[in-house]
């Protein structure tokens, strides 16, 4: 078993178990959970859900939901397992093994909302990763079969959000614009004058196709080595969500 630490989120209100050496959460886990409603009653599904970076601090935010994380790694779902039972999330959470292009024939149309944070990159498009990062970073399944994935689970009129790297934005809209509608996009630049690094894609599946919405851009600091902007520091701290 790899070696862990115990990281507190939220200002200590969410405990993460992750590895202390290789795909570690952080901004971008936070920035999905912060994505998602936190009023939800009713389920919600997160595919490749790691150690729990997303999937824990979700559950803390949506305390009417119930939560279900999709991991293929093994040692990775073992870490989340943990993290549900630190938190106290038993009755409400689960994570199962699985692979995101094998889901199961009874998810289909399953589940009220489905987020993640898929690998970013395609194989050989970037130098191998470091230990404990390779199924993190690299795409075992191309982003449209992921993406499609995602749909496959949610029910009609269920709430897609993704939260993916700027540059693959229009592939991202490319595989759900004719299945989803109330796109809306919102940018997250690291501050000021930077290009976005990443979007947080929001759609309802199944809903007739209408203009997109692009929301003016959220920046994680005041300035290049800057502090954290306001946003930031109430997302990283308390759990702020975002407004769509």
């Amino acid at each position: 078993m790899t070696d862990a630490t115990h990281d507190s989120f939220y200002n200590g209100q969410v405990q993460i178990v992750q590895p202390a050496q290789g795909f570690r959460a952080g901004t971008d886990s936070l920035l999905l959970a912060a994505g998602l409603d936190a009023n939800l009653v009713g389920s919600a599904l997160e595919i490749g859900c790691g150690a729990g970076g997303a999937l824990l601090p979700a559950a803390y935010r949506m305390p009417q939901a119930r939560l279900t994380g999709l991991e293929i790694d093994p040692e990775m779902a073992t870490f989340a397992r943990q993290g549900i039972a630190e938190n106290g999330f038993e009755a409400r959470v689960e994570v199962v093994d699985g692979d995101a292009g094998a889901l199961p024939e009874t998810w289909q149309n399953k589940f009220d909302t489905v987020f993640s944070n898929p690998p970013f990159f395609e194989p050989g498009t970037i130098r191998t990763p470091g230990a404990g990062k390779k199924q993190a970073y690299i795409e075992s399944l191309g982003l449209k079969d992921w993406v499609n994935a995602m749909l496959f689970a949610l029910r009609p009129k269920g709430t897609f959000v993704m939260v993916h790297r700027a540059a693959e934005l229009a592939h991202v809209l490319a595989v759900i614009e004719r299945q989803t509608g109330e796109i809306t996009v919102r940018p997250i630049h690291s501050y000021p004058g930077a290009d976005a690094k990443r979007v947080l894609v929001r759609a309802r599946k199944g809903l007739r196709s209408g203009p997109m919405r692009l929301m003016e851009p959220h920046y994680l600091f005041r300035e290049k080595g800057g502090e954290f902007t306001d946003w930031a520091l109430t997302m990283q701290r308390d759990g702020q969500g975002l407004a769509w």
